[in-house]
């Protein structure tokens, strides 16, 4: 059973669609004590930073996060913002710390002035090693999945990035470090190739 967080930043739904055409079995966790009934978890989200963490300590759900993640070695998945809160720290409008599950800290895209920001719609994510979550039957190679971001996690060179994305400046757009999984793009919306990487965390 998968549980997906919802702790007021995006919408969910199109998250545990995807999971219920997968045929997964999931459900959408409202209150910290629910995490511990998950076998895995999935944190998604939209938004600010410093929002994000914030209805994460107002919900409780960082302790209860840091006992199944870290503690009891649960399978996670952050997605988009869900990437972000993993790491050590923010500086997306001021400064604000985060889980300190990867030691990388979020900055503001670096690109040239005619790129948009936030970078939004399908790009390119090319596979840096081998790893549990992009690789797919038949196919280990790249795959276009689907952004919205103006902020990333600075650690290109870290061993746990294992693919990276291309916008103006490069960046990591997934990563992986024991049980720990997350990309910034959204699989959910990212149509065959989102669907595959959901698949294969489920099988984690």
């Amino acid at each position: 059973m998968i549980g997906v967080i919802e702790y007021g930043m995006g919408n969910i739904q199109s998250v545990v669609n995807a999971l219920e055409f997968l045929s997964v079995k999931c459900t959408v966790i409202h209150e910290a004590s629910e995490i511990e009934k998950a076998e895995k978890i999935i944190l998604p989200g939209v938004g600010a930073f410093g929002e994000g963490i914030e209805k994460l300590r107002q919900k409780s759900y960082v302790e209860a996060l840091q006992k199944a993640v870290i503690e009891k070695k649960k399978p996670f998945l952050g997605i988009c913002l869900g990437m972000q809160l993993i790491c050590k720290e923010s500086f997306e409008f001021g400064h604000f710390l985060g889980l300190n599950w990867i030691d990388a800290c979020v900055k503001r895209l670096q690109v040239p002035k005619h790129y948009r920001i936030p970078h939004v719609g399908w790009n390119n994510v090319r596979i840096k090693k081998k790893n549990r979550l992009l690789a797919q039957e038949n196919n280990t190679g790249d795959s276009d999945v689907y952004f919205v971001h103006s902020y990333y996690v600075d650690a290109l060179d870290a061993d746990f990035t294992i693919a990276t994305c291309e916008y103006g400046c490069e960046f990591p757009a997934a990563i992986e470090q024991d049980n720990i999984f997350a990309v910034q793009f959204h699989p959910e919306k990212s149509q065959r190739a989102g669907l595959a990487i959901l698949s294969n965390f489920a099988r984690v």
